[in-house]
């Protein structure tokens, strides 16, 4: 082990995080993690919300090793290959109403950079509207849609023709006790944005359905559909950020579908083939069409061993209900974080949607943010053998976003753990 862990330290570039967890990790199998010297721990974060049906997930295994041994690249672009026909077509019959046309690429900022490109091909203009505590990748481009500074340092100048838009944070809004009355006055901001901070050219609104990186932040019942009415009434596109959120994340294969409304375009990856490297965005065909010879390009895009892969993992996501089956454990781990958001005063807030959970840590009534801490609870986490990741634009939420096969047993583990590095953590003198 430790001649693996020098090796990181002498080749393997690290210095964008502030540490690497100090252990080696052997082999995993559905929701346990087990390092070389055999201690396992149970993964709460899911390799940040990827292996959604599980690490080593036999079914997806099968189906990768099958089409490994007939063909692992082709260029599917230049030629066809059948993974990625069935792939395209199972996508078009599980995406909202609509979207039919798939471009695959192989990791999320890919996918959301030619979401982009294509908005502006088909519509003509060239501005973009994004969100305060908004991620959308590590790339230069997504890069310039993230509303979040921390992710942004030393990287600017970032593109022009991006406007940012407030966000649905209610817990951080005037509203904290009216959730509908944030949706509508973050929807009447958007309005604002659009006649005082672009020139009248917006090709694309960007949006995740939920704010992972940002904090968990779940919207307000009613911001979509208000936010829907205005880009339809300015004529511009919506493009539905859904690499953390989808594949049963948040108890619907997409999280859009929580708020009735349709995307236009609609961007994946992540959880879309439980661990392979795979990507895609997927829109209408006349959105689709706006693509002319020599536009773009994958080499790697659409390889058929993460193209099998992906289609037996929503395959066996269908079979074992995992969306109700997320609804189910997510409501169960909720209730049991708010049971113990009652006794500890530095737990501000719970928040999700299925098995995508945010708790808040704060200092005080004022809200200050409890980052310090947050850090040394996961940390306690991890001596007890439990992961679990830090996020939110404060770096103060505990992000539980385990594989959706998690049962009530292993839930109830992670909140003990939870429950006991909040005791060793210091609390906060109440107010």
């Amino acid at each position: 082990m430790s001649n693996t862990i020098q090796q990181y330290k002498d080749y393997v570039m690290t210095g964008f995080l502030k540490s690497v967890a100090p252990i080696v990790i052997d082999h995993a199998k559905d929701c346990t993690i087990t390092d070389v010297n055999g201690r396992e721990y149970l993964d709460c974060f899911a390799g940040i919300s990827v292996v959604n049906a599980g690490h080593n997930n036999p079914q997806v295994i099968e189906a990768a090793k099958k089409q490994m041994d007939k063909l692992i690249h082709c260029q599917s672009y230049l030629y066809h290959a059948q993974p990625v026909g069935d792939l395209a077509e199972k996508i078009a019959h599980i995406a909202p109403r609509g979207l039919t046309k798939t471009f695959f690429g192989n990791g999320g900022a890919e996918a959301i950079e030619g979401a982009m490109k294509l908005a502006r091909l088909y519509s003509g203009k060239h501005e973009f509207i994004a969100l305060h505590a908004s991620f959308h990748g590590r790339s230069w481009g997504t890069l310039s849609i993230t509303g979040n500074q921390g992710r942004k340092k030393r990287g600017g100048p970032y593109a022009p023709g991006i406007a940012f838009a407030p966000v649905p944070y209610t817990y951080r809004s005037n509203w904290p006790k009216d959730p509908e009355e944030c949706g509508r006055q973050c929807a009447k901001a958007l309005e604002d944005v659009i006649r005082f901070s672009t020139a009248g050219d917006v090709a694309a609104f960007i949006s995740e359905p939920v704010w992972g990186e940002g904090g968990i932040i779940v919207p307000p019942s009613n911001y979509f559909k208000e936010i829907k009415k205005v880009l339809d009434k300015h004529g511009i596109l919506f493009i539905c950020d859904e690499v953390q959120t989808g594949f049963a994340r948040t108890g619907k294969m997409f999280a859009i579908e929580h708020f009735g409304v349709e995307p236009d375009i609609l961007c994946t990856a992540k959880g879309i083939a439980d661990g392979f490297p795979l990507s895609g965005y997927t829109t209408r065909p006349e959105i689709a069409a706006a693509y002319k010879p020599g536009d773009h390009l994958s080499t790697f895009g659409g390889n058929p061993v993460s193209c099998a892969a992906a289609l037996a993992n929503i395959e066996f996501m269908e079979k074992e209900n995992l969306a109700a089956r997320a609804t189910e454990t997510g409501n169960y781990a909720m209730a049991k974080l708010r049971a113990l958001q009652k006794q500890n005063p530095l737990i501000g807030e719970v928040r999700g949607l299925g098995l995508m959970i945010g708790v808040e840590l704060i200092k005080d009534e004022k809200l200050t943010p409890a980052t310090a801490e947050a850090e040394a609870v996961r940390d306690a986490l991890f001596r007890q053998g439990v992961l679990v990741g830090v996020g939110g634009v404060n770096g103060n939420v505990i992000r539980f976003q385990p594989p959706l096969i998690i049962t009530k047993k292993q839930i109830d583990q992670a909140i003990n753990a939870f429950a006991e590095a909040l005791s060793e953590v210091n609390q906060p003198a109440t107010v």
